[in-house]
């Protein structure tokens, strides 16, 4: 089979996963325009419709639901015997996909993607981040990034070396008219800045201190379901905010913001890395990994 049919038939298993041409376009690295003229060359090969179009949707034709079940397992067959051929690799190369939350990749792409990069010129990282929990294997990703206490229990894991850790802040100048919150119930007569996670709920400040816990349904006149948003209204004293701690360090270590409750903020569960067992994993995936253990050992850094 010829890549270019190969990369035909992933294409309408991405669009079937991902329900949209544009999510299946993002996760292939390729143009909505360039995956919609291979589909379309597809179907006329075949003579037969695979995807219902509309401009708001895309649904599977009858025949398309035929095909995706049968054509799917196959596919992990194929994918499965060209690891087996790229593990007899010796020089790592081709494309790792890792999926993690935004503040785990920032924190992560110095001292590991960008270190595995400079050592192996010819692997190409696709590395995704979003809120939500997905299913690494069914979403087509190779590894993910996530607190250890969120891995999934069939999960390979790699200890990052990184615990996490949560910090409630504000502005020097909102603090120049606000008194300081002494415990977590002092927020309820602060302006917060309120934070929706990725399945619509709104997130309930978290804290703990000497084995007592407090979750707070903040106020607030803004609600933002994105750190780099939340930080500038923090920095333009629009009232105090809670992230996670590597999203406002460097603003802490300025005196950009002041940090409050630190004692009611303890480490958390670490960073790791995770994947499923593979029999026979790329020349790519195995440096990667080591790389990742290397990382881990020093507690989280590298040298260049």
């Amino acid at each position: 089979m010829r890549e270019a049919e190969l990369n035909d038939l992933d294409a309408v298993i991405a669009i079937a996963r991902r329900g949209t041409f544009r999510a299946a376009a993002l996760d292939l690295g390729m143009s909505t325009t360039a995956l919609s003229n291979a589909i379309g060359k597809l179907e006329a090969g075949l003579g037969v419709r695979l995807f219902n179009r509309t401009t708001r949707s895309v649904s599977l034709t009858d025949a398309g639901r035929v095909f995706v079940e049968q054509v799917g397992p196959a596919l992990q067959d194929i994918h499965g015997a060209l690891e087996a051929v790229r593990s007899q690799q010796i020089t790592p190369s081709g494309t790792l996909r890792i999926n993690a939350f935004a503040t785990a990749a920032r924190e992560l792409l110095s001292p590991l993607v960008l270190e595995f990069l400079r050592r192996h010129r010819q692997v190409h990282v696709d590395l995704v981040t979003e809120g939500r929990l997905v299913d690494i294997v069914a979403e087509g990703f190779d590894l993910g990034v996530r607190a250890a206490d969120l891995v999934p229990s069939d999960m390979i894991a790699v200890p990052l070396g990184r615990p996490q850790r949560y910090a409630v802040v504000g502005a020097p100048a909102y603090f120049a008219t606000h008194a300081q919150p002494r415990l977590p119930p002092d927020l309820l007569d602060h302006p917060c800045i309120r934070v929706r996670l990725p399945n619509g709920a709104l997130f309930r400040w978290q804290f703990e201190k000497d084995g007592q816990s407090a979750q707070i349904d903040v106020n607030g006149q803004i609600t933002l379901d994105e750190a780099s948003l939340a930080r500038i209204a923090v920095l333009e004293g629009a009232g105090l905010g809670f992230f996670m701690e590597p999203d406002v360090r460097a603003d802490i270590e300025a005196g950009r913001l002041v940090r409050v409750l630190d004692d009611w903020t303890p480490p958390r569960s670490e960073l790791c890395l995770y994947y499923p067992g593979r029999r026979n994993p790329s020349a790519a995936f195995k440096a990667f990994i080591n790389l990742a253990r290397e990382l881990g050992s020093k507690g989280g850094t590298l040298g260049s």
